[in-house]
């Protein structure tokens, strides 16, 4: 959070003073980044409204605000479109839950979002302040490949940084799965044996983190379920999730927990994305 240079707040052009904007300017009262306002609307000009928030914005003290309306086929492609001309290493978006039979015909535009922007997205869902909350960092600590790793370190940091932001306390959850008797690796056929593998792991993730035993909550179950028990029973105020795949692979890019949760959550959500995706990505969003 703290290399973010220039922030992209997606603004809706009905509710201008949004919760993501309320959440930018937290992050760039610290990190001092660039705010640069976006409405996508295609039909009517809301150059007046834009010029002034900018202006709001600098008497508040915040000196590199720029702003732009743009629009580019749909909702997402035009986010996305700007997110790359202006470098943006985050997305800052009020997150508006589909009705239950639109959701079900079709994929709403922030899955869409999440799906295919090249870099962090931050779907503002609440409007309480994260001051003092809990901040849930959500890793798969049984996975220790290159990307998983990296990944994991991105998500911890982040985590630290809005803890430290906010005056919160940082916290993990893990999922680890359910025994199959039909699992090749005998240690996934006992539950007794996939816990000590994971506790063993969680171990060493600990260390590396400093993450003490009071903030580390292991259970065993789809993380899909998991991570909304979790953020709820800590009433957390932002959860932090991420990805390693690539769009084509298992699906959506999002690998579909992040799409799962993100209407089961209450808190503020922000997706992560490894560097192979974000690159993936960017070079998609360039062609």
């Amino acid at each position: 959070m703290q290399a973010v240079r220039s922030i992209l707040v997606v603004l809706d052009p009905e509710h201008a003073h949004s919760r993501a904007l309320t959440r930018a300017k937290l992050i760039a009262g610290v990190t001092g980044a660039r705010l640069h306002l976006l409405m996508c609307d295609k039909k009517q000009d809301h150059d007046a409204l834009l010029s002034l928030l900018s202006s709001q914005l600098h008497d508040d003290g915040y000196d590199n605000v720029t702003h732009e309306q743009h629009w580019k086929d749909n909702l997402h492609k035009s986010i996305i479109h700007v997110q790359q001309a202006e470098g943006c290493e985050l997305v800052i978006k009020e997150h508006r839950p589909d009705n239950p039979l639109r959701k079900a015909l079709l994929t709403p535009s922030d899955w869409k979002l999440l799906r295919e922007c090249p870099c962090a997205v931050l779907m503002v869902k609440s409007e309480r302040p994260w001051t003092g909350g809990k901040i849930l960092a959500a890793v798969d600590v049984g996975n220790q490949d290159e990307a998983h790793r990296l990944l994991h370190a991105s998500i911890i940091d982040h985590g630290y940084d809005i803890a430290s932001l906010a005056k919160g306390e940082l916290h993990v959850i893990s999922a680890h799965p359910s025994p199959m008797l039909s699992a090749a690796d005998p240690v996934y056929q006992l539950t007794q044996t996939i816990e000590q593998r994971y506790r063993e792991a969680c171990n060493a993730f600990q260390a590396e983190f400093d993450i003490t035993d009071d903030r580390l909550h292991i259970a065993e179950g789809p993380a899909d379920v998991l991570i909304p028990y979790t953020e709820k029973k800590l009433d957390a105020a932002v959860t932090i999730v991420g990805t390693v795949a690539r769009t084509g692979i298992s699906g959506a890019l999002i690998g579909n927990t992040a799409e799962v949760v993100l209407d089961s959550l209450e808190s503020d959500v922000l997706v992560l994305k490894s560097e192979e995706a974000k690159a993936h990505l960017a070079e998609l969003a360039r062609g």
